[in-house]
């Protein structure tokens, strides 16, 4: 009897090799298949091995997608087992850093998914390699993945939060500076001078990335690690006390991506805000002053068409809607009963000259703008 096993496991061994690779391929699917991984960096290795002397397989790039089987964590760092979609089904070791789980993809796609067909409110890049978050706080358990510095990305949103010291981000080189920083903000206040947002906030930003850079549509990304990229033919129009925070071409396709909207002179509606904290009821307004700039392509300047006079109290998001150079942004402004309302502008040209509507209404949203 044990001879006639033996035998026959020789022969299903035998059988098995002769069919090649398909019959453990069934196997593994029906039972060792527990996720699948998309690859977020832009180029990595699969290996024959989680050990540093392990030889390298084969060399996927950002976007390919893996069938994950197993898992190990070798000398702190976190290995998956893992097979290719190539033709020779290619199966190794991949370090996991590399890769993003579909379970934690679909939760950076449902992010996504809430600014469907919004448009961006800014444009940024990482100044230095920061995580992407599912949520505006610093829990590990909310971390995706971490982007490369320099990466970019458009911003759909944000929000102030209480300032925090965060070590592996805190740019404080050590007690004594952070000492000398506190003793300023102190003096500043017995001087009567008003509290200041950076002083007092850390900045969140909700941002949407494109595939070229990032699998995951959407996160959210530590600010002090944000760089904004306003577009060159309008930053020097900012003011050191007055910085842009959401801008939006006026005379582009609003479904036109951001560099494209940004890659020609043309006309703006900028929402500018000062350093000064405004807060009512705890929240703080996104944004306190207007401008609208327009392009002359035959002086080959700028004008302003149209600014706030006084300071507003409004909230996110822009809203921009109409075609050609007939259009409509709405914003989120505060009255001087205290009710936020939606008050609509209209754009338009008159001849060569761009006009712009704004509410009737509009001198209840903006107060006297105050000596700093």
């Amino acid at each position: 009897m044990r001879v006639k096993f033996v035998t026959f496991f020789a022969v299903a061994v035998l059988a098995a090799m002769q069919v090649g690779c398909s019959w453990f391929d069934s196997v593994t699917n029906a039972f060792g298949i527990t996720d699948t991984a998309t690859v977020i960096a832009k180029t990595a290795q699969i290996r024959t091995s989680y050990a540093v002397v392990a030889a390298d397989l084969l060399e996927v790039k950002r976007g390919d997608r893996l069938d994950v089987s197993d898992q190990i964590e070798f000398e702190k760092v976190l290995w998956y087992r893992v097979k290719a979609h190539d033709e020779a089904r290619t199966e190794g070791w991949i370090e996991a850093q590399n890769v993003i789980t579909s379970a934690v993809l679909d939760k950076s796609r449902n992010l996504a998914a809430a600014f469907d067909g919004q448009t961006p409110q800014a444009a940024g890049q990482l100044r230095a390699a920061s995580n992407l978050r599912l949520a505006s706080d610093m829990s590990p358990e909310n971390v995706l993945f971490k982007l490369a510095n320099g990466s970019t990305f458009e911003i759909m949103d944000w929000k102030f939060v209480p300032k925090q010291e965060v070590p592996d981000v805190d740019d404080s080189k050590n007690d004594k500076q952070k000492k000398s920083k506190n003793e300023e903000i102190e003096a500043a206040k017995e001087e009567g001078e008003p509290d200041k947002l950076d002083d007092k906030y850390d900045i969140w930003y909700e941002v949407r990335l494109d595939p070229s850079v990032s699998p995951a549509p959407a996160g959210w990304l530590f600010g002090r690690q944000v760089e904004l990229t306003v577009p060159s033919d309008i930053s020097f129009f900012q003011q050191n006390n007055r910085k842009f925070v959401t801008w939006a071409r006026l005379d582009a396709d609003t479904n036109a991506s951001t560099a494209t909207r940004a890659s020609t002179p043309g006309s703006w509606v900028i929402l500018t805000r000062t350093n000064v904290v405004k807060a009512i009821d705890g929240v703080e307004p996104d944004f306190d002053g207007i401008l609208v700039l327009a392009f002359d392509k035959y002086d080959q300047n700028y004008y302003t068409v149209w600014r706030t006079t006084g300071e507003v109290w409004g909230l996110l998001p822009l809203k921009l809607e109409g075609a050609g150079d007939n259009k409509t942004f709405t914003i989120k402004m505060r009255n001087s009963d205290g009710k936020m309302d939606d008050k609509r502008f209209t754009v338009l040209r008159d001849k060569n000259r761009m006009k712009v509507t704004p509410p009737e209404d509009m001198a209840q949203y903006q107060q006297p703008a105050k000596t700093r």
